[in-house]
């Protein structure tokens, strides 16, 4: 299997069709080999348009979505980001490779140690392990937070550890019915929230909806 190939595909083919045209983005993922952020078995499956499992009943998201969502953050190499969910690793290599430094944070530590294995290249990734899914309460702000996997309602914590300009990337909602968002902050107590397109993707660990009976 040649894997440079599969990778120009999924950039042409898959990605660059979902409107993601910034040439930067296109760059960082033709140069981003996806193959070495899986298992051995999932190699072929490296580059095509699915998720894949990574353990924990988590997953990895499609690669259109990880660029769609890369293009709308417009990380500056100054921004400081916040990264709830290391999972593979790809998407925190994505982001260490446009941003100044990322904090990315995980529930699974066998994840995290695999992760930062395929990370070693990096030498501006802070990994943390907990459970970020409501807050990490570092007492810290971000210029760039994003969650990977979706949560019911958007916790108002992330939108507080926002800068001034800052922008959040969170897929919200229940399932069928979940959006991908972008939310900026432009000022102390107001947020802009700009939704990108439908989509549907496993949950944060405890950031599920909360079923609701009726008697």
């Amino acid at each position: 299997m040649n894997l440079d190939q599969a990778r120009f595909f999924m950039v042409e083919q898959q990605i660059r069709p979902w409107d993601v045209l910034d040439p930067t983005i296109l760059d960082l993922l033709m140069n981003t080999p996806r193959h070495e952020f899986v298992s051995e078995s999932q190699i072929p499956l490296a580059y095509s348009d699915i998720e894949l499992p990574i353990g924990h009943d988590e997953v990895m998201m499609s690669p259109k979505v990880e660029g769609r969502l890369l293009q709308a953050l417009d990380i500056e190499p100054q921004d400081r980001i916040l990264e709830i969910g290391t999972g593979s690793g790809y998407m925190t290599a994505l982001l260490a490779s446009l941003g100044e430094s990322v904090t990315t944070v995980e529930l699974h530590a066998d994840l995290q140690e695999t992760a930062k294995i395929r990370l070693t290249k990096f030498d501006n990734i802070d990994f943390q392990i907990g459970d970020g899914s409501q807050d990490w309460d570092d007492n810290q702000q971000y210029d760039v937070i994003l969650l990977t996997g979706s949560v019911s309602s958007i916790p108002e914590a992330y939108k507080q550890k926002l800068t001034q300009g800052g922008r959040l990337g969170v897929i919200c909602g229940q399932a069928p019915a979940m959006v991908a968002q972008v939310i900026t902050r432009i000022a102390d107590h107001e947020w802009a929230t700009e939704t990108l397109f439908e989509t549907e993707l496993k949950a944060l660990t405890h950031a599920e909806a909360v079923d609701k009976f009726e008697f």
